[in-house]
């Protein structure tokens, strides 16, 4: 009876395919890195990055459901240029003595097969929170070629207008489109 017992739960395994469960990645700050750009007077398109950023993906493949938190440090704002860093840094733009950061925050994972195609949630910049969808154009979940460890790669972004987080001086001489992409990369909490 015990070997019957075992032949038994050995086929009703093998029939029931694996329950996966969120995986939690954690975000590496050395290759994650959100961006904008905006025009500047018509002239150009502005490109500047934060070098600090922090948070956490989660992401269940089975059940194709997901979040992302991001937490950006701004007074890492990068430029290209001291002097703009520090504009952009001023009140007129992200207040960073007030507001020394910007998240995101999701509230749905909108998934095309296997893959996200979207992130809806809610970016706060300055204090000011409003709903944002990213568009994800790139999505990778595989062992890290590096670390050998389960991670998870994409690119993401969305357009917003400056002039809606209270940082619309010089609209429209600077344009108020502004687009923010976020590169991610994140690995498998341990």
């Amino acid at each position: 009876m015990n070997l019957r017992s075992l032949f038994a739960a050995t086929v009703l395994a093998a029939a029931i395919p694996a329950i996966a469960a969120p995986v939690t990645y954690n975000v590496d700050p050395t290759h994650t890195f959100p961006r904008f750009s905006y025009n500047h007077l018509g002239m150009s398109t502005q490109l500047s990055k934060f070098n600090k950023v922090s948070g956490s993906v989660v992401f269940d493949k089975a059940a194709k459901t997901g979040s992302v938190d991001v937490t950006i440090d701004t007074t890492s704002v990068d430029t290209g240029s001291s002097l703009f860093n520090g504009h952009i840094q001023g009140e007129e733009f992200l207040d960073t003595a007030k507001f020394p950061t910007a998240t995101f925050k999701s509230t749905k994972v909108v998934f095309d097969g296997d893959k996200p195609a979207s992130i809806e949630g809610n970016l706060t910049i300055k204090g000011v929170t409003k709903p944002v969808t990213l568009t994800v154009t790139h999505f990778v979940n595989q062992a890290h070629p590096m670390m050998k460890v389960d991670a998870i790669g994409a690119n993401a972004s969305t357009v917003i207008k400056r002039s809606e987080f209270n940082a619309s001086k010089y609209v429209p001489y600077v344009g108020d489109e502004v687009t923010i992409t976020l590169s991610i990369e994140a690995v498998a909490a341990q």
